[in-house]
């Protein structure tokens, strides 16, 4: 009985996940058995959706892991997150969960909110040196309000609504993205065959400056130097966390002006092209202004380009199809994906003439206005939302 599940906290119900469902791990499947025929493995980054290259297996495997349209899982390591599977039959990795609702009643979507609510706070509390992860012990204790089932449905409701409104803005984003790249072709046709017979140079060509922490010196003098911490200081120290997620004032770690001076040959200053280096390598982004000392992080090497080519232009080309087949060639590794300066360097980039550039980028600006509105609006009902979720669930 449920009843006999529940606490009680400042008046309202309690219960522990633990006693909510079972959560089945997913099975640790090896690298060799990933192929190209079969069920879809599915890994972390295959939810988050930070990379593309599936697996598939082709064998006997433990029913448990099955999973199908509408589960629910639950990533609770390196990269914590709940999500409701649509994709179809497949097979569930390792350090994912697949939760079975065999316990007390309970609505699924509610389920999912306070889940994702409780993954904020535990991932203030997880462990390991290097892979972060929750310890099931702590999963199974960590308490959520259990109201009625009718409440349980409202809420739901009430969030489902918000969530969709956000969506619905992170589309127009979309769209605007894709006006872009649509602009671009128009402008420029096929980067790939370059119908217009734009002279193509070396991406070394167009670089002013290529550099990244380690060009400050050896390693263990980089690492005597690196006083990272979370209460702030003179210089942010940018992660490319903060790019994925474009979060440069809440998540940000700092550095101290001491470090900052040392590390005079990855400062930066805003306009540099950030590409990361290891896990999602060949990732990149253009780095903002935030008109406050920024220092390069770990991982990412930082790219200044020289005046014969526009950043607008040169991020675009390096997103569309072709240039992300250019970048994904210069990847090594078949667990840990990286990337270095030396295969960057021998990209070729299309060069059209200058004038086009500026046309180019004219164009990109009026969408970015555009962008900034849609944005404010997005920033705006994600504040509604977390305030929901604080009120919900603490």
């Amino acid at each position: 009985m449920a009843d006999s599940k529940l606490r009680v906290c400042r008046g309202e119900n309690m219960i522990r996940l633990g006693d909510v469902a079972t959560y089945i791990n997913g099975y640790a499947f090896k690298p060799e058995d990933r192929g190209e025929e079969g069920l879809p493995i599915i890994r972390i980054q295959d939810l988050t959706g930070n990379v593309h290259d599936l697996g598939f297996y082709n064998g006997e495997y433990p029913k448990k892991v099955e999973i199908n349209d509408g589960d629910i899982l639950i990533s609770w390591s390196a990269s914590l997150g709940v999500y409701i599977w649509s994709e179809g039959k497949a097979l569930l990795n390792q350090h994912i969960f697949k939760v079975v609702f065999d316990k007390v009643a309970i609505d699924k979507n509610y389920f999912v909110y306070a889940v994702r609510r409780k993954l904020v706070e535990m991932g203030m509390k997880t462990h390991g040196a290097t892979m972060k992860h929750i310890v099931k012990k702590d999963f199974d204790a960590t308490l959520i309000p259990y109201p009625t089932l009718d409440k349980q449905a409202e809420i739901a409701a009430n969030l489902n609504k918000v969530s969709s409104i956000i969506e619905a803005r992170e589309q127009e984003l979309q769209l605007l993205d894709n006006l872009i790249k649509a602009r671009f072709v128009e402008m420029f046709g096929d980067a790939r065959k370059n119908p217009n017979k734009y002279d193509t140079v070396s991406f070394i060509d167009i670089v002013e400056y290529m550099g990244d922490i380690g060009s400050n010196g050896a390693n263990k003098v980089v690492v005597d130097h690196l006083d990272m911490k979370d209460k702030e200081d003179y210089a942010m120290m940018v992660r490319f966390t903060n790019f994925t997620k474009n979060d440069f004032t809440d998540d940000v770690k700092y550095v101290s002006k001491e470090a900052y001076d040392f590390f005079k040959k990855s400062q930066i200053f805003g306009g540099e092209l950030i590409i990361c280096k290891i896990g999602s390598a060949g990732q990149n982004y253009v780095m903002p202004y935030l008109n406050r000392p920024v220092s390069l992080g770990l991982n990412q090497i930082m790219v200044r380009i020289k005046d014969n080519i526009l950043m607008p232009y040169l991020y675009q080309y390096l997103h569309t199809d072709y240039g992300e087949f250019l970048i994904s060639g210069c990847i090594n590794g078949a667990v840990t994906k990286t990337i270095t300066k030396t295969e960057l360097k021998k990209i070729p980039v299309m060069l059209p003439p200058m004038e086009l550039q500026r046309e180019f980028v004219a164009f990109v600006e009026q969408v970015n206005k555009s962008k900034v509105k849609v944005q404010k609006a997005l920033d705006e009902t994600q504040k509604l939302f977390d305030s929901l979720m604080q009120l919900y669930f603490g």
